[in-house]
Formats: C-alpha cells, sequence, structure tokens
C-alpha cells in the first residue's frame, strides 16, 4: 500500500522560509515522477515543483528562483524548500507520486499524481 504523509507546514511573515518533507512508504519499481502541489481557496490548484528518476526537475513560474525540490538517497523522502514566501504561497500543500516517468513528460509540473497525501498547510501573512 503506497503512502504519502506531508509535514513541515506552518505560520510565517512574508520573506520567510519553511521546507517542507514528504514521507514516503510502498513505491516500488526505479522509474518515478514525484512532486508537489497545492490548492488554495478560491483558486485553481497548481503544480509547484516536481522531479523524476532521471534528475529532471519541473517548477511552476511561481515558484522558480525561491523554491527547491527535492529527495534523499534512499528516495523515500521528498522535499521542498520554500524562500522569500509571500501570501500568494499561502495553500494547503501535497505531495504526489506516479510510477512512471511519462507522469512528468510535461513541461510543467503536475496538479495531481495516482498517489498524494493529506496535505499540509502553509499560511504566509504580510
Amino acid at each position: 500500500q503506497v503512502q504519502l504523509v506531508e509535514s513541515g507546514g506552518g505560520s510565517v511573515q512574508a520573506g520567510g522560509s519553511l521546507r517542507l518533507s514528504c514521507e514516503t512508504s510502498g513505491l516500488s519499481g526505479y522509474r518515478y515522477c514525484m512532486g508537489w502541489f497545492r490548492q488554495a481557496p478560491d483558486k485553481k490548484r497548481e503544480g509547484v515543483a516536481a522531479l523524476d528518476s532521471d534528475g529532471n526537475l519541473r517548477y511552476a513560474d511561481s515558484a522558480k528562483g525561491r523554491f527547491t525540490i527535492s529527495i534523499d538517497n534512499a528516495k523515500t523522502t521528498l522535499n521542498l524548500q520554500m524562500n522569500s514566501l509571500q501570501p500568494d504561497d499561502t495553500a494547503m500543500y501535497y505531495c504526489g507520486a506516479a510510477q512512471s516517468l511519462s507522469a512528468c513528460a510535461n513541461r510543467y509540473p503536475r496538479d495531481d499524481y495516482p498517489y498524494r497525501g493529506r496535505g499540509t498547510q502553509v499560511i504566509v501573512s504580510s
């Protein structure tokens, strides 16, 4: 059974930083696409960042230069370092995974995945 559990959300002031983590279990195989997406009230769901097993990275325009996605050597913990946070970054952040490279074929990160966690809330105040 695949499980993804996010952590690291919280409340920060504009300009601050947060590091989100996603512990994964149950994923198999060497090919994968994993990433983060977010959902804010009254806003469209947005893919934020993604990476695949070939080392390719994808970022939303809103995340470029501020967010960094990474995965640990064991390939079980997905991280998202978020710097220079702004109120527009306020949202529920989810991590997701797909057991294929093709899931990351798009130029921009996905806004949903076959497997996803329950999310972690990020609130940025001005």
